[in-house]
């Protein structure tokens, strides 16, 4: 049978390809059906695979090669392996310059006749880590790292690659250090305040007010300041999902600075409604 250049390609590289690619991809799940069209990217999807890649880059293939099942172990169900020849049409992030040419294994879905889709042509935002010591290739931060290069998609991309790599990004949050309530001078007057742990060490605090006959108001200061002015994040913001996609679902027992009842019932209580406030963190992706 007639191999196209892409084949050729794969068949020099052999093991070692295989190697760098099976070094990121997670077992697959026994008996798993075939999977579906991917649904469109959310804002969550696109900053937890910017967070993990080094290189982010806009590519069209130009060719491709099947990898057979028996040289593919982790492949799921209803999947197929492609080693990708591409084209570099654009570096969205990166510490250094990329070749015009760029290779790389990907995990695709499978037609409604059960083939690897062709993809020549194709254009896609891949999200990657360079190989060391091999130009021109790349390892996709999951084996599924790459997406259909719509205009809704690039956009989206470039929106959270800015906002991750502002001065005055947030950073991330790891986890609820302390928390506490104090009552008002009236009935039904209340402060909570939650102080987050982050990764960086920077101060976070979340901060909720109750006022007799008036809706809870809520904020979060990125900054030492405790501030009753302080605001909710804008959603689909760095801010947001730092809060949404990370706080845990529970506050931590050891996170209390108050042992009375009525104070943690307070905070438990203040806790839910920032968590109902935020809304869903809403991931397409593993």
């Amino acid at each position: 049978m007639h191999e196209t250049r892409a084949a050729e390609a794969f068949a020099r590289s052999g093991t070692l390809a295989m190697a760098i690619f099976l070094a990121a991809a997670p077992a697959a799940a026994q008996n798993r059906a075939p999977a579906p069209a991917p649904p469109v990217a959310t804002y969550a999807d696109l900053a937890d695979l910017s967070e993990a890649a080094s290189v982010v880059a806009l590519v069209e293939v130009r060719d491709q090669a099947e990898v057979e099942r028996e040289r593919a172990p982790g492949l799921a169900p209803g999947h197929a392996r492609l080693y990708l020849e591409t084209r570099t049409e654009a570096l969205l992030a990166g510490r250094s310059a990329l070749g015009e040419s760029l290779v790389y294994l990907a995990d695709v879905p499978l037609d409604a006749k059960g083939k690897a889709p062709k993809l020549k042509k194709q254009r896609f935002l891949v999200y990657a880590v360079p190989v060391p010591g091999r130009a021109g290739s790349l390892q996709l931060v999951d084996p599924a790292a790459q997406l259909p290069a719509t205009p809704e998609n690039q956009q989206l991309a470039r929106t959270v690659l800015a906002a991750l790599a502002a001065a005055d990004a947030p950073p991330a949050v790891t986890g609820i250090r302390d928390v506490m309530s104090v009552p008002g001078n009236l009935a039904g007057e209340s402060e909570t305040q939650l102080f987050l742990d982050t990764a960086t060490g920077e101060p976070v605090s979340l901060t909720v007010v109750r006022r007799p006959n008036m809706e809870p108001t809520w904020g979060v200061s990125w900054s030492e300041i405790v501030d009753q002015s302080a605001r909710p994040p804008e959603p689909q913001t760095v801010a947001w999902y730092r809060l949404a996609c990370f706080l845990p679902a529970r506050l931590p027992t050891d996170a209390f600075l108050q042992r009375d009842p009525a104070s943690r019932r307070q905070i438990e209580a203040d806790y839910r409604f920032i968590v109902e406030q935020l809304g869903a963190c809403t991931r397409t992706r593993a």
